[in-house]
């Protein structure tokens, strides 16, 4: 790979892991047969399992050592519990120093089959060859087509109640993460909860920047997130100010959030939200990396390809009286957070963020 200039590399996310290469349209067959080769036929080898073991642990500790990092592992531990959507991708110290190879080898062979799997390819490519490649490298029996597997009913529910964490640590920062659970990306209104998230913290002219930061300067970093699983998700929101601030913060997020829940947002927010993932879809598709990611999460998560076009088109419909009502919906519904910096205990936290999690 190396002589081709090319890249072999790989990475796993909550519910999926993709190996991947990144080649000159020249080199396909090159990359098809390294990437087959890998995932279909790695040996698992007991001197290998024991390199990755200490890298996977130095990625660990790398983690930890990253405030934002180790944060968003505390959270979804504190909104999800048991369910494994709230387990650190990356595993624990525990869990990487106790497997085996035994165990390593015995997954890889009952779960890396082609039926499993999902090849995506995008770029300056031909669909008959690449077809044709992957038939000869990975087996016929990837290219039947395929159908996701439905959970079993109830598998995939989420128990519990979302709580508190806190994670004491000497550092110049308080850092919070704070939110609720949502549906799952099945939702009918997937798209809505896209835009309140947009108008909530997703940008410059989002609510939360807005408030904390360009009007207070309470904060450099605050911001929310989305994260869409199969069975539940998760609006988030975050931010990191000087210890001191923590509690003026709260107060803010706190009000944003109340208000947002009780009266909404306004037309120009909606329109504003709605632009920018119109604009950010289309803008974050122009490598064909991003293509690739695209097209293959949505055969594995949907079991079709859903256009671009199709996508706006669902943005598009979006109204303010729907996003509203998501609103309404989902930020009543009980909070979780999680809060990494000097603070003794979870009677030090702000008042307005021990409500929050009541």
């Amino acid at each position: 790979m190396d002589a081709v200039g090319g890249e072999l590399n790989a990475f796993t996310a909550k519910e999926h892991t993709c190996y991947y290469a990144h080649v000159l349209d020249a080199d396909l067959e090159l990359a098809i047969d390294l990437v087959a080769d890998v995932v279909l036929n790695g040996r698992c080898a007991a001197d290998d399992v024991e390199l990755e073991r200490d890298v996977v642990l130095e990625e660990i500790a790398m983690r930890d050592d990253d405030p934002e990092d180790a944060l968003a592992d505390l959270f979804l531990a504190a909104l999800f519990g048991e369910h494994p959507v709230g387990r650190p991708v990356i595993g624990t110290v525990q869990s990487v120093s106790t497997m085996t190879r035994a165990q390593l080898h015995s997954f890889h062979r009952r779960r890396y089959t082609p039926e499993r799997m999902v090849v995506a390819v995008a770029g300056n490519v031909d669909h008959d060859e690449v077809l044709a490649l992957v038939k000869e490298h990975f087996g016929p029996r990837l290219v039947r087509g395929r159908r996701p597997v439905a959970p079993r009913k109830g598998a995939g529910r989420v128990g519990g109640q979302p709580g508190l964490a806190v994670l004491n640590r000497e550092a110049d920062q308080t850092h919070m993460s704070l939110g609720v659970r949502t549906p799952g990306r099945h939702w009918q209104h997937r798209w809505a909860l896209s835009v309140l998230h947009t108008a909530l913290g997703g940008g410059l002219s989002s609510r939360l920047f807005q408030e904390v930061r360009e009007c207070r300067g309470l904060a450099y970093s605050v911001y929310s997130s989305l994260d869409i699983f199969a069975d539940s998700g998760a609006l988030s929101v975050y931010a990191a100010c000087l210890p001191e601030r923590f509690a003026d913060v709260m107060r803010v997020i706190s009000d944003v959030l109340e208000s947002v829940a009780r009266d909404g947002i306004t037309e120009q927010e909606c329109r504003i939200a709605k632009g920018s993932l119109r604009g950010g879809l289309v803008l974050g598709l122009e490598d064909s990396s991003s293509r690739m990611n695209r097209i293959g999460r949505s055969e594995l998560n949907y079991g079709e390809h859903r256009s671009i076009e199709q996508t706006l088109q669902q943005i598009d419909a979006v109204t303010v009286q729907e996003v509203n009502a998501v609103a309404r919906r989902v930020l009543s519904n009980r909070y979780g957070a999680a809060v990494l910096g000097p603070h003794q205990s979870k009677r030090s936290l702000p008042q307005q963020l021990r409500e929050l999690i009541r």
